[in-house]
């Protein structure tokens, strides 16, 4: 039966307890102990089976519960105490915060950072994995530093899975409805008091979806939901699962994230001078804001995709190419087929945007590809990724060397007040003052690490592995209990692991690139390792695999499995439905962080950066983070970055070394102990992964760096560009049409080098001249470069060191003489040297056009 009308029940809160409800609306909780603990204290239990959800705690909870709180002069004043900081915390982020200490207060909003999920906390089951994570943590160091920016995403009616294993350890997904009124989030609404809606056109039909906002401390999160009764009932599930469906599905929420997200951004009044498309999912936004600035201003397609690129930043997250989203060309034909021609394209111009080869009309639409050709800048999330994103997508800029392709990286970084445990917290604050807090990207505030008590330091750890212990054997319990195991499986659940011996913890995503079972590769080997009575380890496993990965699902099998053996049983746990809850768990609490990808295939890597924050020592293959991360004395590195075309080879060496490190080094340093009993080489150890890493791999220096590289240089040139009605862009597109129109023209010919003699020596220079024809262009329109670096075995120039040419004379009209002098030669051995010539403008993002650059012949 359904209702006539719907009205919604808010939680009932005595007068003096009412700032408990703006505290549960505002998601800072999230990474505020104060705040946690005053929830805490209301009632602990409900506090966890409600999953850390205020908002839900609050509207169940005993009514003489609260009237009790109110007459409890403690719980008062913790009240008073955590409304004053909050309050300070909102109001005064403009001056006090980093990005008002840095820049002038801006006008407007400068950021909105577009992702297909958000991590913010547990309750609020909007994120899959690492990528929503990060989302998450983006917006709390956004909030901390104070910069003006928004996040942009969908409100999912279930959101992602969780799992649970059937008795034989396979995998199965449950997905449960998000209840939004019991959630902090609260519905925007428009100048009529009504909800805010915004419309987007699928497949020739309307398709509403209304606005929600999540408050993350001072950052809004704008969250779209398109189960409204206006919809069909198929378009009401757009907005159901995350990652869940076909392609048509995921088509379906990319329009509505990338061009609902845009319309609900101008719905809200909202004109950001920046957009960060955060991964390729939201992509389709770019494409709305060439559609709306020549709705807007009269532009021409080609005036207003210069001024949309002006104003885009793409972050790609992913190095495995089945990992960016591709859609067939009858797709698109299908979902765009008028929006293209609002944009005055035809068809396969249209697609080419999203093509590597514009001119392959079997090739299919990537979002990847899409973002590329339309951000001003694009970064992938470490340095490995960023050499790995520059091979992948090189030919997006034929005739450009690889390492110049316009790919940077800015590497991840992770929030540490939503992930370092409150007893290392409390440590910190004891030994490093509060600058760690306020200020986590300073060095000299993390250098004080070494000074830490060793006893302190390793009793708060114990403590953590303590709690993980505990915690394991809880949840295994459970896990057994549910699955209808016998009474005595479910006794035995409580005797796994031993809160003294060293606990190795590997929790991920289960794909099989990450190769879970590496660690497994030699049983015999593996059980002397873990059953050795003086010196035992275990290991605790958890992660998802993506619901159509049957590989992923048969390594979790595999792992179960092993698990249930006898010898295996109290030294292997696999933890059912990784989260935020079991992340923390884990990462506070083991004294290892394992890390086993195929090299490069690993992004970033932020789990074992949580976990390097609270002393947990990183045992990693040199892919991701590790890979700039690691140097001697603050973990271990499998291999030195090797990588082999047999994969079975590959795994087996690894393994080898795997088993080799924790062998003669890593078992042997955790227990080695001295009269005292602490092992003072691991401790050692764990002070100098806190001072040599934590000052770097925080999203505070991340999302600081985001700002300085990017955020501002892209929001003022865009300013910049967009003054005096366009200007700048009108004659930028004039300019681009005109060197795509005479380009073909463009030739170097006669090159010379002056040599000082037939073989130069180091320390002395040379010179170098070549003939330029450029048509109808001017030399002001190019720039004219020698390249000239050493040569490989292949015969390839590397390591180039590029030098602008000068124009000398005009030899006859549209070609000119340019020349180079006194290019130092600094040191020796083989080298080779060519001219290019390249499209210039002042107002270009990048210096290197796709498809635009002239080596000499």
């Amino acid at each position: 039966m359904k209702p006539i009308r719907t009205f919604s029940i808010i939680p009932s809160l005595p007068e003096p307890l009412e700032p408990l409800r703006e505290l549960a609306y505002n998601l800072r909780w999230a990474w505020n102990h104060d705040t946690i603990e005053l929830f805490r204290r209301l009632d602990s239990d409900l506090w966890e089976t409600s999953d850390h959800n205020p908002m839900l705690m609050l509207g169940v909870i005993d009514q003489q519960r609260l009237e009790a709180a109110v007459e409890d002069a403690g719980f008062r004043a913790h009240l008073a105490r955590v409304w004053r900081n909050f309050q300070e915390y909102v109001n005064n982020g403009d001056g006090s915060a980093w990005f008002g200490r840095t820049y002038e207060k801006p006008a407007g909003p400068i950021v909105a950072y577009f992702s297909a999920e958000f991590g913010v906390t547990e309750c609020l089951s909007i994120f899959a994995g690492g990528l929503g994570i990060l989302s998450g943590d983006h917006l709390k160091s956004a909030s901390d530093l104070g910069l003006p920016l928004m996040g942009v995403g969908l409100l999912y009616q279930q959101g992602y899975f969780q799992q649970y294993l059937n008795q034989a350890g396979w995998q199965q997904e449950l997905y449960a409805d998000n209840d939004f009124d019991n959630l902090p989030v609260r519905l925007e609404k428009g100048k009529d008091g009504e909800p805010l809606t915004v419309s987007v056109e699928i497949s020739g039909r309307t398709v509403w979806v209304q606005v929600w906002r999540a408050q993350v401390g001072r950052v809004p999160l704008y969250l779209l939901d398109a189960n409204l009764p206006q919809n069909r009932p198929d378009d009401r599930d757009i907005t159901d699962q995350l990652y869940g469906g076909d392609d048509e599905m995921r088509i379906k929420q990319e329009i509505v994230l990338g061009i609902g997200g845009y319309r609900a951004l101008e719905a809200l009044g909202l004109q950001p001078l920046v957009y960060h498309i955060n991964e390729g999912h939201s992509a389709f936004l770019a494409l709305e804001r060439i559609r709306c600035l020549m709705r807007d201003h009269g532009l021409t397609y080609v005036e207003a995709r210069e001024a949309a690129a002006a104003s885009l930043v793409f972050t790609t997250h992913t190095p495995v190419p089945a990992g960016h989203d591709r859609f067939p060309p009858e797709m698109m034909e299908r979902y765009f087929g008028g929006y293209y021609r609002e944009l005055g394209l035809n068809r396969e111009d249209f697609l080419a945007l999203g093509r590597v080869n514009p001119r392959d009309h079997s090739e299919t639409f990537c979002m990847t590809v899409l973002a590329l050709r339309l951000a001003a800048h694009t970064n992938g999330v470490s340095e490995l990724h960023g050499q790995v994103s520059r091979e992948m997508w090189r030919g997006l800029w034929p005739g450009v060397a690889e390492d110049e392709v316009p790919i940077t990286a800015i590497t991840n970084g992770v929030h540490f007040l939503s992930w370092i445990s409150r007893d290392m917290k409390e440590l910190y604050d004891r030994y490093l003052g509060p600058r760690w807090r306020e200020e986590p990207a300073d060095r000299q505030a993390w250098n004080r690490a070494e000074s830490m008590a060793a006893e302190e330091l390793w009793r708060t750890h114990e403590r953590r592995r303590e709690r993980l212990v505990a915690f394991a054997r809880r949840r295994l319990h459970d896990q057994v209990a549910r699955r209808g195991g016998s009474p005595r499986e479910i006794e035995a659940a409580g005797e796994v692991l031993d809160a003294e011996v060293l606990t190795i913890g590997f929790a991920r995503r289960f794909a099989t690139y990450k190769r879970a079972s590496l660690i497994f590769r030699d049983l015999e080997r593996l059980d002397k390792l873990l059953n050795n009575p003086e010196r035992p380890v275990q290991i605790i496993f958890a992660g998802k695999a993506h619901p159509r990965d049957d590989p992923g699902k048969e390594l979790i099998r595999t792992i179960v499995t092993l698990a249930r053996q006898e010898r295996f049983r109290r030294r292997i746990v696999f933890l059912e439905d990784y989260g935020m809850t079991v992340g923390r768990y884990l990462v506070q609490g083991c004294d290892v962080w394992l890390n086993t990808p195929r090299r490069p295939r690993e992004a970033s890597g932020t789990s074992g950066m949580k976990a390097a924050a609270n002393g947990v020592l990183n045992l990693s293959i040199l892919d991701g983070w590790w890979d700039e991360a690691y140097i001697p004395g603050v973990g271990w590195a499998i291999g030195r970055g090797e990588m082999y075309d047999d994969r079975n080879y590959q795994d087996q060496v690894e393994a080898e070394a795997l088993y080799d490190l924790l062998e003669r080094d890593v078992i042997p340093t955790f227990y080695t102990r001295g009269r005292d009993g602490l092992p003072r080489q691991w401790i050692d150890l764990m002070k100098h992964d806190i001072s040599e890493l934590c000052h770097f791999f925080n999203t505070n220096r991340m999302v600081a760096e985001y700002t300085q590289r990017f955020y501002m240089p892209t929001a003022e040139r865009y300013e910049r560009l967009a003054a005096d009605d366009l200007a700048r862009i009108k004659a930028l597109a004039a300019w681009r049409a005109r060197i795509e129109q005479a380009w073909g023209q463009v030739r170097a010919e006669q090159v010379q080098a002056q040599l000082p003699r037939d073989e130069p020596r180091v320390g002395e220079t040379l010179g170098a001249e070549a003939l330029v024809t450029l048509g109808d262009l001017t030399p002001a329109d190019v720039c004219v470069e020698l390249y000239l670096g050493g040569v490989n075995a292949r015969g390839d120039i590397v390591d180039a060191q590029v030098v602008t040419m000068e124009m000398v004379e005009p030899v006859q009209p549209g070609q000119y003489r340019y020349a180079v002098r006194d290019v130092p030669c600094d040191k020796s051995g083989l080298f080779g040297y060519t001219v290019r010539v390249s499209p210039r403008h002042e107002d270009l993002a990048t210096p290197l056009l796709p498809g635009y650059i002239v080596w000499a012949s």
